[in-house]
């Protein structure tokens, strides 16, 4: 089949060409940069398009509306590239991983049956193992086993530099068990990493050039890593000890969930400058009714009362969420509540979908699903509070000055690009020599998803982000 690796005659791959193409969350983007890693001894270097590449992966996201049909399609296309190199000659290794691969595995070689590699998310680690297997294999090789644990243990430390801004994953998995959700059948039992990996591998980070990190995790501050002497460290704890690495100028993390959101954290975000104010904590819904369907394990009072004491401990901090309108049994009552909820907090950013059927939740066979246009037209109605939140959000920045992170050259010439400390784009006119640091830049201008702004002296006194930041409406 032409899968496998060439060698030179002193024993040593030859470059090959990886495409990796990643949908989904944080963590499938931080999954493919590890991929990449693992593969990199044996001769394969990221490229940018799937023509002419000699593997191609496919990193799948279960969470988004029509996943599998934007697999399958994906796949019909690449079908055609693959014979082309065959007949050519040379060989193409295609692979599906990740979430719907963990899912549908079978379904996925019994509908492209031209796919080499199955793999699940903690199986990544096998991969050079699974492409000299494929080399041999009549017939797809298929790894979905979920020994977390062994993931971790096998990854490479040597990880390739991810620039200014990097992902880590310190958590992986779920114990919730929400309705609507797969994450808990396709990434497997909630999993902390030991502290100590953890802040090896930031310091990893922060040596090949990071100053902002985003610790991730399908359940984030359930972190419950091994620590020193064998303690159990909680994402507080481990807050504090990243924040102490040289150089290490940002911390951030995602995603929450309220139930995990305990005292210690949210005295973390009054105690770590380091650690940014700006906190995506999912809510999905207004209605008790609703978020007990969902199996949440939390009202929206208790919601709400958790927001009331982040923002007693950082006053400036801003929230964003997740939604989900029309899971099923919700009625315009119910409905109603999530807009009051979103009117009373006041967001800075959300993410916002309708409910849509994963095979194998107990959602998908409940009674009183929600027709689609009522689904959609509740969507609307929330997307546009939402978004008028976002805009007033950003304009309420404008006249601050605030330290902002560069992070790359802009747009257009002379222009750099970065980030805020509520994580919005920031682009401004500057030297690309500041790319990498923290800067003072006073806002000029706000935009629906972006601010434009004005650097200032490199001796202006450093902006007091608390000084001169109000609470959130």
């Amino acid at each position: 089949m032409g899968l496998g690796l060439g060698m030179t005659a002193n024993g040593a791959a030859t470059r090959r060409r990886l495409f990796l193409r990643t949908w989904g969350c944080q963590m499938n983007v931080y999954d493919s940069g590890r991929m990449a890693d693992v593969l990199a001894p044996l001769g394969y270097a990221p490229v940018d398009a799937p023509e002419g590449a000699d593997m191609v992966i496919l990193n799948t996201c279960h969470i988004r509306e029509k996943a599998s049909e934007k697999l399958f399609s994906e796949l019909g296309r690449l079908r055609e590239m693959k014979r082309e190199r065959e007949a050519a000659g040379a060989g193409m290794v295609l692979a599906v991983a990740g979430c719907v691969a963990q899912a549908e595995g079978a379904e996925i070689t019994r509908r492209a049956p031209w796919v080499d590699i199955v793999l699940g998310p903690q199986t990544y680690h096998r991969l050079p193992e699974m492409v000299a297997r494929a080399s041999r294999a009549a017939g797809a090789v298929i790894e979905t086993e979920m020994p977390v644990e062994q993931k971790f243990d096998h990854l490479p430390e040597g990880a390739a530099s991810q620039g200014i801004t990097a992902f880590l994953t310190v958590q992986e998995g779920c114990d919730k068990f929400c309705s609507f959700c797969v994450v808990p059948y396709t990434r497997g039992a909630e999993y902390s990493r030991p502290a100590a990996a953890v802040l090896a591998e930031a310091r990893r980070l922060v040596a090949a050039g990071a100053r902002e990190i985003t610790l991730l995790g399908q359940n984030v501050n359930a972190y419950h890593g091994e620590g020193p002497g064998g303690r159990v460290w909680g994402l507080g704890r481990l807050l504090r000890a990243l924040a102490e690495i040289p150089d290490l100028l940002r911390l951030r993390y995602t995603t929450s969930h309220p139930r995990d959101m305990d005292e210690d954290l949210i005295a973390a975000h009054r105690d770590v400058p380091a650690l940014m104010p700006y906190l995506h904590l999912p809510v999905q819904s207004g209605s008790d009714r609703v978020l007990a369907a969902m199996n949440r394990g939390h009202t929206a009072a208790e919601f709400l009362a958790v927001v009331e004491r982040l923002r007693e401990a950082r006053p400036d901090l801003a929230l964003s969420s997740d939604f989900i309108t029309g899971h099923p049994g919700e009625t315009a009552a119910d409905f109603a509540q999530t807009m009051a909820l979103v009117e009373r907090v006041g967001f800075a950013g959300a993410y916002s979908f309708k409910y849509s059927p994963r095979p194998g939740t107990p959602a998908a066979g409940a009674p009183l699903q929600v027709p689609e246009a009522e689904k959609d037209a509740r969507l609307q109605a929330l997307q546009a509070l939402l978004r008028e939140q976002q805009e007033a959000f950003n304009r309420s920045r404008i006249g601050l000055t605030m330290p902002v992170l560069l992070t790359g050259p802009g747009r257009h010439p002379g222009q750099v690009a970065g980030r805020s400390p509520w994580l919005q784009p920031v682009h401004l006119l500057g030297p690309a020599a500041l790319i990498g640091r923290e800067v003072p830049v006073r806002i000029l201008a706000a935009h629906p998803n972006s601010l434009s702004g004005l650097l200032l002296a490199e001796d202006a006194p450093s902006p007091s982000l608390r000084a001169e930041e109000p609470a959130p409406a």
